[in-house]
This record gives C-alpha cells, structure tokens and sequence, in this order.
C-alpha cells in the first residue's frame, strides 16, 4: 500500500482502536475508546478479525482486504458469542467517530517560491497539505502541540539569516548528498533502515508498529495487552500525522527541502552559504533515482512518528529503557536489524537518519521528537487507560497473571520497586482504620507497574 504517512496512519488508529474496543468488550481490562459492550464470551478470533477488516474497509476504500479477513479467520472454529457481530459493531463506532473528520480535503496548495519556502522538487505536487486540520484522535486541537519556528525565529527572512541555518544547511551538505564523501557507512546504513518512502514498503508508521510487535513478544504480553498497547501506539501516531503536517503547512514557514536549499543558497542571504545546483540527496527510488519527498522539511514526519512511538511505548511499560532488536522493510536496508536501549534512542536515530539521507534539516527533527513524544504522552493519561486505573497513565504488564485480593480494607495506594528481586508493596487500610503494607512476591515484574481496583492488585500478561 502507498500513498503519504497521514493517511497511513490514520488507517492505523482506526484498525487499533477497533480491535482494542472489540477486546476490550470481551476481556475488559480497560477504559474503552469510542465503543464498549459487554460480551465476555464472544470469539476473540473473530472479533478481531471483523473489527480490523471492516475499519480497513472504511480507512481505506477501494482495497480488498477479504483475503486478509479469511486467512485470519483459518481455523477459528465456531463463532461464540457472536464475535464476528461485535467486531463489526466495535469497527461501526470507530468508522462513525471518524466520518467528516476532513481527511478527504483535497484542496490545492498555494506554492510560495520566494527563498525559503518549500516549492516541488520533481517528486511530485504537496502531499497532503489539509492534513493539519484533519480531526485529532486524542489531542483537543491540531495545534495543541506545534513546535515554534525552528532556532526561535518568527519569520523566514531571520532564519535563512542566520548562523543555526547556515550551520545545518552545510552540515546535510555534506552528510546528505548522493555522492557524500564525509558519511560514514554505518550513517549510510542509518538512513536506509529509518526510510521506508516508497510505495512497497510498510512506511514509516508500519514500521513502529513491527517495532511494537517486536517489543510487545518480547514482553510477553497477552493478547488484551497488545490490544492496549497497538491502541496507545496508534492513536499517539494518527495523531503525529495531524501534528507534522500542521506544522508543515499550516504556518508561515513551510521550509524548503534540503535538495532546494543547496541549490538554491545564492537566494537565501547567507554569507555562510554556497550552492551546487547538481546537488542531490542519498534518499532515492529503487532505480536509483534521488528523489525528496514532496512536502516541506519543518518539521519532520519521520522524527515526529518516533517520537510519538517513543513516548507512547515509554507511557505504557512504565520505562523508557527496554533494549530491543528493530527491523526494516526498506530495500536498500534489506535484513539489516538495528539494536537500542531505549525506545527514545531509537526515536533519535529515526530523526537524525534524515539528515544522512539528505533530505531534513537537524531541527526538523529535534522538534519532531519532542512534539511527538509530549503529545503521546499525554495521550497516554486520558485514553485507552487500563480500568480501575489509581492514576491515569498507569499500566499493567508482566509474564503472568498476579491477583492478590484482600479480604477486608481499601487499597490506597502502591509501588513497585525498580529491582527485579525485590517485592511490591500494596499500602491499605484496614478496616479497623489501622495503616498496612502487605507484600507481593514480584520477582518477575522486572519494575513494570500494575493497576489497583477495591480490592486487588492485578498485572496482566
């Protein structure tokens, strides 16, 4: 499937946020998103399965995805408790949320080729350029969190001016260019595993979600948690979407990309700045060809996708520092695996990965992640919560399932050590008023954190 990462990734939240309504109706373990029922015996299998077709029906119409629906039904065995109904009704709430939510704008935009504005480099017309105003999916408005003008400047005629630009500009120059003599082959590598632009691969939003589904084996989650979690990464990435490109074209600076900038740096009143009207970036098509993607450089989709993943990820295990072993889908990438220690290492790389590949600036980047990140994370308080949640943001993971249940007295609250041999205490007062601790044995819980109801302590596989 091609086409830009927006829409990609609202196709996405939509699928996620279906299946996670659907299983949540059936296990619930969490707060629902725009649709819950109480179906306890329903088939997951089928579910889930009908809550994903249908939503990829709607998110993207045209494409047939019933041999996608079929091969996920192989072998499911009978329809229990009505699963294929409530996926269909899980997926119908979701599609009604999402209807006149202006991701069918296809106004033109006006191309501004005075310096410093981002004009067509060949690769085609603005993609996507209403994606801005598109309805979030947790934020209460598309510029809740915009990032200011790159280095602080308040127009375009200051920031071509000045030294943070020139420095940049010179600096993806170098490192940037097909030719580059100076970009080592590991950054050559970098940039090739983080690209993902051509129509073929998974694209920048399906390749954090093999990166979630990686993270999430690993973990050992069980299926209501994956549900859960693709929900949070989702949702957070629908709205990276909405973030980026209201940044991009929504402002009075929709940055020139790098390809144009070199070319054309007798044009942007820098001293500092020289041009080479050959210059052309690394990123290329699969014959070779280089090529820019058709939108403006500020700020950058791909640094803003990792950042929301990162915070996202971070938000729903409770750490940021979980070492993991990432693929890629890109062709001049093929079977390469990249390993962090932390999912906004990780993150940081995607970002920097576009300045190697010729086509970002370094402050495109560093205020992607940033906008992203803050955006999932907050997202993470509000949304798709797990239920019975002490305070928002809490979640449950594990190896097993834990119950611990008092028979008298109200938990008040918890905390579970950092150490993976040290115990969870469980403060509550008993019913005589007196203050307790009670100990659970957590050798397993290597410092994830769990969720309290009335009387229960519970972390879920």
């Amino acid at each position: 499937m091609g086409g830009a990462p927006g829409p990609l990734a609202r196709g996405g939240a939509m699928v996620h946020a279906a299946i996670y309504d659907a299983v949540n109706s059936i296990t619930s373990t969490g707060q629902p998103y725009v649709y819950k029922a109480e179906a306890p015996t329903a088939s997951v299998r089928h579910a889930v399965a009908h809550a994903a077709h249908d939503a990829l029906v709607a998110a993207f119409p045209g494409q047939d995805f019933s041999d996608e629906l079929a091969g996920a039904l192989a072998g499911a065995g009978s329809d229990t408790g009505n699963g294929t109904g409530l996926g269909k009704a899980a997926a119908a709430a979701i599609v009604a949320n999402r209807t006149n939510d202006g991701s069918g704008d296809t106004t033109a935009y006006p191309v501004n080729t005075a310096p410093g504005h981002w004009r067509p480099t060949g690769s085609g017309d603005a993609a996507t350029p209403n994606w801005g105003k598109v309805k979030p999916f947790t934020m209460t408005s598309a510029t809740q969190y915009r990032p200011q003008h790159p280095a602080g400047y308040s127009s375009m005629t200051s920031l071509l001016a000045g030294p943070e630009y020139a420095a940049q500009l010179n600096e993806v120059k170098s490192l940037g260019s097909v030719n580059s003599t100076t970009r080592t082959a590991e950054q050559t590598q970098i940039a090739h595993f983080w690209a993902n632009d051509l129509d073929g691969t998974y694209k920048p939003p399906g390749q954090l979600f093999a990166h979630t589904q990686i993270v999430a084996n690993q973990r050992g989650l069980g299926l209501a948690e994956k549900a859960r979690l693709f929900a949070l990464v989702a949702l957070a990435m629908g709205d990276a979407g909405i973030v980026a490109w209201d940044r991009k074209y929504q402002t009075d600076l929709d940055l020139w990309r790098p390809e144009t900038a070199v070319q054309l740096a007798d044009t942007d009143g820098n001293a500092a700045t020289d041009p080479d009207p050959n210059w052309r970036p690394l990123s290329k098509h699969r014959d070779g060809t280089p090529f820019s993607p058709p939108f403006p450089a500020y700020t950058s989709g791909h640094a803003t996708f990792g950042g929301a993943w990162a915070g996202a990820m971070k938000s729903f295990f409770g750490t940021d520092d979980i070492t993991f072993t990432a693929t890629t889908d890109d062709p001049f990438a093929q079977g390469v695996t990249r390993t962090f220690t932390s999912f906004t290492a990780a993150a940081v790389e995607n970002a920097r990965s576009r300045i190697y590949l010729g086509v970002h600036f370094q402050f495109d980047g560093d205020y992607g992640v940033s906008s992203g990140k803050s955006m999932a994370e907050s997202a993470a308080v509000r949304f798709v919560r797990v239920a019975g949640a002490a305070t928002p943001g809490v979640v449950g993971c594990s190896f097993g399932d834990l119950y611990k249940t008092f028979s008298n007295g109200t938990l008040k609250d918890y905390h579970a050590s950092p150490n993976r041999d040290t115990a969870l205490q469980v403060h509550f007062a008993s019913s005589d008023g007196v203050a307790q601790y009670v100990t659970v044995d957590s050798g397993f819980l290597k410092g994830q954190k769990g969720w309290i109801s009335n009387s229960c302590v519970r972390f879920i596989a």
